[in-house]
């Protein structure tokens, strides 16, 4: 079966209508005289930060810190510090999240002054710094200084875990209908240290929204510390594919004739990637190279029916997974700070407050309706008995 066909009334790769939100503008690359703005709020970045402020503490041979560099310092060392009773690496980490913070609201200012992110309400923020407390301070501290600027916007951290966010969001990218009769889907986060495969459970019947998806297995390959070619890549990828629906299969679960694929880069309509794929091991932003149609034709079946394969780009993905905590903003986005800064702008299609006046405006005509037919009926009485009087 062609490509084309496994796709016919599900959707275009990395399309900007999906079911429940239009796609603004994903993967845009703001650059100043330094570069890209991107690069200013990145896990990194704050690296380099914390690297500074220790610097004349280092001089001085009192680094609270050891001597380990600050890339090597994990999120649950950082965290316990934050906490800990050694005050003087506390405060150094505090100074760093305060110049963190202010990179990212300078960054978030700049997406807000770009046509594509114009009315935002609220940007979610994921990615791999967001799992840390010292990601969640970062965060709350950036929405302070934009609110005292004066800026309308919230800034939440993402809910879901952000591991499992990009498989998640992955079931939003099909329509509601391609999962009737099943409570699972196959999902894959392709990053450039990672890749993630799992079953996502949909919970549907609990919660129609997807409000209560859930990972129900996985499977994690970090590439990076191998080295591989695109083709072992890909050759991996399908066998942790293939494990999971066994998995599944042997669990009980049914799983939908579907599979969701989270990726960097700008996905073309086809299934290629234009751009934004060099972590990646190998060229995946060949002509020749298309994923979706390699795991169609090494997935060709998922159960009894024809597999089909949808891909996005892995910010996208992400945000998907906050639709059903956003209903009450029309227009939002997401930040997902990791190894670079990645981005995405939604509108919704069919917003809370857009059905919510609607229905008020129902409930009104009715109401004014049941009035006129209540005087009506009135005046109608009213004349019977001068009648009867007459």
């Amino acid at each position: 079966m062609s490509e084309d066909t496994r796709t016919v009334g599900i959707g275009n790769h990395g399309a900007s209508r999906l079911p429940s939100v239009e796609v603004d503008s994903y993967n845009i690359e703001l650059k100043d005289e330094d570069g890209f703005l991107g690069d200013r709020a990145s896990k990194g970045a704050f690296q380099d930060i914390l690297e500074a402020w220790r610097k004349p503490l280092k001089k001085s041979g009192d680094d609270p810190f050891g001597g380990k560099a600050s890339s090597e310092l994990s999120k649950k060392k950082l965290d316990e510090i934050l906490v800990g009773d050694d005050v003087e690496a506390a405060a150094v980490l505090h100074s760093a999240i305060e110049e963190f913070a202010q990179e990212l609201a300078f960054v978030t200012r700049r997406f807000l002054k770009s046509k594509a992110w114009d009315k935002t309400e609220a940007i979610v923020v994921g990615g791999g710094f967001r799992q840390s407390r010292v990601g969640e301070l970062a965060i709350a501290r950036t929405d302070i200084i934009l609110k005292a600027e004066g800026l309308k916007v919230q800034m939440v951290p993402i809910r879901f875990d952000p591991d499992e966010a990009g498989l998640i969001g992955c079931a939003h990218l099909a329509p509601s209908w391609i999962f009737e009769g099943y409570d699972s889907l196959l999902a894959v986060d392709i990053g450039g240290s990672n890749i993630r495969c799992g079953v996502v459970e949909t919970m549907q019947k609990k919660a129609p929204d997807l409000s209560r998806a859930r990972v129900w297995a996985f499977d994690l390959w970090r590439h990076a510390d191998d080295d591989p070619t695109r083709e072992s890549a890909i050759k991996k990828l399908v066998k942790m594919l293939k494990g999971l629906i066994a998995k599944a299969e042997a669990e009980g679960l049914k799983l939908a004739p579907f599979i969701g694929v989270s990726c960097p880069g700008a996905i073309d309509a086809d299934g290629s990637i234009e751009k934004g794929a060099q972590n990646l091991p190998g060229n995946w932003e060949s002509s020749r190279f298309n994923l979706p149609a390699i795991l169609a034709e090494e997935i060709p079946k998922i159960g009894d029916h024809d597999a089909v394969v949808l891909m996005h780009n892995d910010g996208v993905a992400q945000g998907l997974s906050e639709i059903p905590f956003m209903q009450d903003y029309k227009r939002w986005g997401i930040l997902t700070i990791g190894t670079g800064l990645g981005n995405a702008r939604f509108t919704m299609r069919n917003d809370r407050k857009s059905t919510d006046k609607k229905n008020g405006d129902k409930k009104n005509d009715e109401k004014k309706n049941g009035d006129r037919k209540e005087e009506k009926k009135n005046g109608d009485k009213a004349k019977d008995k001068d009648k009867k009087k007459s």
